[in-house]
């Protein structure tokens, strides 16, 4: 069972990872050299997470055992007692220690975890210093050849590598120069790891001090479906203009496309080029690029003017951005257009007599066996309107307690007597009667609830439009990788922060026990005195005006004031997004209610007249072999029946074939209307889309 443990979490950990990165990242579209490095650097952070428990489990073991042979040898060398009673009393402790000393079941063979936490460190430690940053460089340049983007890689990271280089060549004369450090490659590898986790915990203590407060509050907001719908309407007006900003930016980056396809001919030396870039456009912009361009030309040099390869490389950039945000905003919009669907349906259910949740629009997607035997519509209304509620507020409640738990803990872990930190007084009761699943329980909810805090914080954030995790694959090459930069710096400074927590770290806690094999890899803080009793143990502490400042929401507040949209109850501009937004949504469920509208109707005449347009082409068809045949024959009768089958139901079988393909909403455009509905088909496309996309780029919101 040892070594069955490290196995099994080992591919659980990986399938957690590979999920987590199909959720955010797209398989089918982006490099896989991309997918590679996010998918390893998190999956290296998270198996730090959950090895860790056993890690603190095998060393309590261990402990255990010296414990034991301690006892042993100083009951060896004591005189024997005189009597057999005292014999007897003497060697109960001794056979009690045996009784409760034994082996966990995730117990790991020695040797086996420092060379696993060194693998892990380092490999981690050179992802996040040195090929990552790279990879960024690399994904987003936009070199037409893999040496081009390796050269814009290196020449946009040679300030990045030159700081390192000064940093550590600094590091180095002050450690050659101070006399009571020796030059030593440990204590070289001890500052190294020193200054990556100082530079992590400081990026940690903020990160954490914000979820641990955002957490709870968002799960009690959750449980507050009018709050929740407000803020959903906020969303939704803040979305639609991104939305349109993308749609201009990704139509003017088209039209200098267009002027550069056309300018460069087929069979011009940068041709190739353009088509890369004429790839990586959307389809219908591509063809009508390939409808505009004329034949096959030869270019003179002397009499046109050409762009050069690099405002070439300079344009590709630009599209491969514009195209992705443009994605991204369109996907997250209707998203964000379902939810405040749902939560509309939620708000009208809640006073149904009948206790059967109605939705206002059929789902896309047929109904699977869990729907149809499970989550039927009175298990709906009952979740949804009743039981959901309560379940976040209880929720929030536990998380409230676990960050108080937290706050608390990191001002207190300092002090060994009394130990006041709350994680160390439950591992070390548990300690005592070597409960180990109860010490792995308790390490892996304490350590997978403060990543939850901190790994949150990292997929909430958002730097403008350069960094941001969006989820339904929709999270760029760039952000990608910036995260799996962050998880590697913070991973292992929140690790030793937890066994602070817990006591198990004796840098921290200045007492003899047994080092975890993964303080061991770090390490001895003493080399470095001022941030092992300094740094590491009151800079924690600022944890507590974080949290302050999250509660009371003033990072938000000066965002606000700064002119960044931001959700504030009392401000002004939130009470305009908010209505701007409820109209935006109303106006999005009128168009789907025309075409849902549409498609009854086209199902209903379908079923009174099957196919109307295979009726009325036979029915044209038969009309012009009729007026053949009253032409060849001359006959005044049969001309009359002539008109009589060419006119029949024409007015009925227009209105039939007008109702049935009218089917989809059109915004209100005057030079797409015509006389006769039959003869705009050819013009139907325009219908159902945005007027930021049509030509007329000035009327965004005319009609909002």
């Amino acid at each position: 069972m040892s070594g069955a443990a490290l196995g099994i979490e080992l591919v659980v950990v990986f399938f957690l990872a590979l999920f987590l990165l199909h959720r955010y990242g797209d398989f089918r579209k982006q490099q896989r050299m991309v997918l590679f490095g996010t998918l390893l650097a998190w999956y290296l952070c998270f198996l730090i997470v959950f090895i860790l428990p056993l890690d603190v489990s095998t060393t309590i073991y261990k402990q255990c055992k010296i414990d034991h042979e301690d006892h042993a040898s100083s009951s060896t060398a004591s005189p024997q007692p005189s009597n057999h009673t005292a014999t007897n009393t003497s060697a109960t402790p001794t056979r009690r220690t045996l009784t409760q000393c034994y082996k966990p079941w995730s117990y790991i063979p020695d040797g086996i975890m420092p060379v696993f936490w060194r693998v892990v460190y380092w490999t981690s430690q050179c992802l996040t210093w040195l090929l990552l940053p790279f990879m960024q460089s690399y994904a987003r340049s936009g070199g037409f050849s893999i040496t081009g983007k390796i050269k814009t890689a290196l020449i946009e990271n040679a300030i990045y590598y030159g700081t390192y280089l000064l940093i550590f060549g600094s590091l180095l004369i002050c450690v050659a120069v101070h006399p009571e450090w020796q030059l030593s490659w440990y204590g070289l590898q001890t500052i190294g790891i020193t200054a990556a986790n100082t530079w992590g915990l400081f990026l940690l203590v903020l990160l954490l001090g914000y979820g641990l407060v955002e957490i709870p509050r968002s799960y009690w907001n959750a449980s507050r479906h009018g709050h929740l719908l407000i803020k959903t309407y906020f969303k939704a007006s803040k979305l639609m203009t991104e939305k349109a900003d993308a749609e201009e930016n990704l139509e003017d980056v088209m039209e200098e496309v267009r002027k550069v396809s056309e300018s460069i001919k087929y069979n011009h030396p940068l041709r190739k080029y353009i088509d890369t870039i004429l790839r990586k456009c959307p389809v219908d912009y591509q063809e009508k690029m390939g409808r505009n361009m004329d034949d096959y030309e030869d270019f003179d040099d002397k009499q046109n003017t050409y762009p050069s390869e690099k405002s070439l490389v300079k344009l590709h950039k630009q599209v491969i951005y514009a195209v992705q945000r443009h994605n991204r905003t369109r996907v997250q919009w209707q998203i964000l257009l379902q939810q405040a669907i749902h939560l509309e349906d939620v708000a009208k259910n809640e006073t149904s007599s009948t206790h059967q949740f109605v939705h206002s629009f059929p789902p896309s997607e047929p109904a699977g066996w869990f729907s149809r035997y499970v989550y039927t519509p009175p298990v709906e209304w009952y979740w949804e309107c009743l039981l959901k509620r309560w379940f976040y507020r209880l929720l929030s409640v536990v998380l409230t307690l676990f960050s108080v738990a937290v706050v608390w803990s990191e001002c207190t872990f300092f002090s060994t007597r009394p130990v006041l930190s709350l994680f160390a007084v439950f591992i070390q009761l548990a300690e005592r009667d070597y409960n180990y699943l109860y010490i792995e329980m308790a390490c892996f909810i304490t350590i997978f609830f403060l990543c939850t805090c901190v790994y949150s914080t990292v997929f909430r954030i958002r730097v403008f439009n350069y960094y941001y995790l969006a989820s339904h694959h929709q999270t760029d090459a760039y952000s990608l990788q910036f995260s799996g930069m962050l998880f590697c710096r913070l991973t292992p400074p929140l690790c030793l922060n937890f066994l602070g927590l817990i006591h198990m770290d004796s840098a921290i806690s200045h007492q003899q026990k047994e080092q975890t094999a993964y303080t061991s890899i770090m390490g001895s803080m003493r080399v470095l005195s001022f941030i092992a009793n300094g740094f590491y143990i009151y800079y924690p502490m600022l944890i507590v005006i974080l949290c302050i400042a999250t509660y009371f929401s003033l990072g938000t507040r000066c965002l606000n004031l700064l002119g960044f949209q931001q959700f504030v109850g009392d401000s002004e501009m939130t009470s305009d997004l908010i209505d701007e937004g409820k109209e935006l949504i109303r106006r999005e469920k009128r168009k789907r209610q025309r075409i849902e509208d549409g498609e009854n109707r086209r199902k209903d005449w379908k079923e009174r007249y099957g196919n109307p347009r295979e009726d009325y082409t036979a029915r044209n068809r038969s009309s012009h072999e009729m007026k053949e045949t009253s032409y060849s024959d001359n006959v005044t009768p049969t001309n009359n029946r002539q008109a009589k089958y060419s006119r029949s139901g024409s007015r009925a079988e227009r209105d039939c074939i007008e109702l049935l393909q009218d089917a989809e909403p059109l915004d209100f455009n005057a030079d797409s209307l015509t006389d006769d509905p039959l003869d705009a088909e050819s013009g139907r496309h325009i219908g159902g889309r945005y007027l930021s996309m049509s030509s007329s780029r000035s009327r965004i919101f005319d009609d909002v």
